[in-house]
This record gives structure tokens, C-alpha cells and sequence, in this order.
């Protein structure tokens, strides 16, 4: 059956109906009339994005859109000219990317971000410790074993096993494939327990059966996330997205479903084409 949706004032698409029964997606993250200036350049000019849980929102553009800046400014990389950001109802706005991820906040880089010289398991633990609070009552707390720690043990393999690593655990990690190696990063940000995903281009530089296989990731993450996909893989993006904005010189040009966008012709002209 097909989710019965309404428009909001900034273009979104907001679920009227939920995709399970029993369930109904959040608002989890909004930006409004975000904006970066780099001197006289307006990066990102007035942007308004809402993204939801169980809904994958994707970000296109030619190069130069601004789409990258955007997933900066919501991260907390670049902190914002103008505008605000609103993460799960706290306002998040000029906060650094630490605080922001501890906020539940997760992010993938164009350039992967991994331990080449450790195992997989290790890199996905090592992000897992990361999520511990200090003892302050005991200063010799970080001298315990990291294999004692349950937790952390238990929400790194959950981690493995939702970016389907489960077989590669012990691989050391730069003798993984690229597209493995993608994988990682997302085990990683995903044993920090984010609500949100910012995902930067992870099928950049991918063949066909490694790009279905993320795809096929993406799509695992959807119901338990908010997410956002930055993505110049025009099938992949068009296939997994429940929503697409799509930007030109840092502002936004469409905002609506991939049906709707694809069918805009301000869209076509401007960055798909006309043949498209």
C-alpha cells in the first residue's frame, strides 16, 4: 500500500501513515534556513531539510552543490553563518562534532576514516569504547581490559553483523576490499548508537556487486534510523531514497519524492538533463 503523505511549508514530504503497523516515523532532525558563507560565497543558502526515522532522504548535485557542507553543518565539522539545527528536539546549533555525535549523531566521510593496521573487529570495538563514560571515582578505570567490557563487546558485534562484516571480523582492515572497507566505516559509526546517519558518498569508487551490497546495507539501517545520503549514483539513489533534495550553488533547486523530482524539469535542465 502506498504511505498516504502530506507537503509541509519547507517542501518535505511528512508521513501521514506509518510504514508498520503500530509504528510511526519521528521527526528527528531539522535544519532551517541553514546557511554557510565562505567570504562573498554562499556554500549552503538557506536550507530547510527535515529528516525522519525509517526514511532514507538523499542529497544530489553536481559537484560544487554545496552537498558536502550541508553534511558538515549538520555534523558540527562547520559550524553554520546563519540558521539552525535540531537534533531529536534539543537545539544543536554551533556545537562541536563531538558533543554532536554524542547526541546520537552519526557520519561517513567521502575519505574513508579506518585503522588500516587493525582487524575489523578492533576498528568497530575501538569506536564502541568510545561511547564509555570516565569513573571519575576510579582513575585507573581505562588499565581494565577492553575484552572485560561486556557492553562495549556486545554493541560492536551487533554493529559487525548490521553492516553484514559478520564474516570478515578478523580481516585486517587495510587488506580489506573498498568496498569492505566502506562497510567498516558504517560499523563504526554505527557502534556508537547514532539515531541519525549523515552517509557522504559510500558507494563512491564501487562496482556494480559492491555498490548492491551497500545498497542492500542501506536499506537493512532504514527502520531504525534517520538517514541521509549524500550520492552521485544517480540508480542507487533514485532506488533507495524516500525523499530527494536536490541542490545547485548551495541552495535547493527540488525537494519532493524521487518520482516527483525525477518528472521536474528545472531538475532536467539543471543537473540530470533533458534526456534523462
Amino acid at each position: 500500500m502506498t504511505e498516504a503523505v502530506t507537503a509541509t511549508a519547507t517542501g518535505e514530504i511528512q508521513p501521514r501513515t506509518p510504514n508498520h503497523p503500530g509504528t510511526m516515523p519521528g521527526l528527528v532532525l531539522t535544519a532551517r534556513q541553514l546557511t554557510k558563507r565562505f567570504g562573498g560565497l554562499a556554500a549552503v543558502n538557506q536550507v530547510n531539510l527535515d529528516l525522519w526515522q525509517g526514511r532514507i532522504h538523499g542529497v544530489i548535485g553536481p559537484n560544487g552543490a554545496g552537498k558536502s557542507t550541508l553534511t558538515n553543518l549538520l555534523s558540527g565539522d562547520l559550524p553554520p553563518t546563519e540558521g539552525t539545527v535540531t537534533l531529536a528536539g534539543q537545539d544543536i546549533t554551533g556545537w562541536n562534532p563531538e558533543r554532536i555525535s554524542r547526541q546520537r549523531l552519526g557520519r561517513s566521510y567521502q575519505k574513508t576514516n579506518i585503522f588500516p593496521a587493525f582487524t575489523v573487529w578492533e576498528n568497530i570495538r575501538l569506536a564502541a569504547q568510545s561511547r564509555n563514560q570516565p569513573f571519575a571515582f576510579n582513575p585507573l578505570a581505562w588499565l581494565t581490559r577492553a575484552a572485560t567490557h561486556a557492553v562495549v563487546n556486545e554493541r560492536a558485534e551487533k554493529a559487525l553483523e548490521l553492516a553484514l562484516l559478520g564474516s570478515r571480523r578478523n580481516t585486517i582492515a587495510g587488506a580489506a576490499s573498498h568496498g569492505e572497507q566502506r562497510q567498516l566505516e558504517i560499523a563504526m559509526t554505527l557502534a556508537t548508537e547514532p539515531q541519525v546517519l549523515l552517509l557522504d558518498e559510500p558507494l563512491a569508487g564501487m562496482g556494480t556487486m559492491e555498490a548492491e551490497r551497500m545498497v542492500q546495507l542501506l536499506l537493512g539501517l532504514k527502520a531504525d534510523h534517520a538517514m541521509m545520503l549524500v550520492e552521485h549514483d544517480m540508480d542507487a539513489v533514485f532506488a533507495v531514497a524516500d525523499h530527494l533534495t536536490v541542490m545547485v550553488n548551495g541552495q535547493v533547486i527540488a525537494s519532493d519524492t524521487p518520482a516527483a523530482v525525477r518528472a521536474d524539469v528545472t531538475v532536467q535542465a539543471a543537473y540530470l538533463g533533458e534526456a534523462h
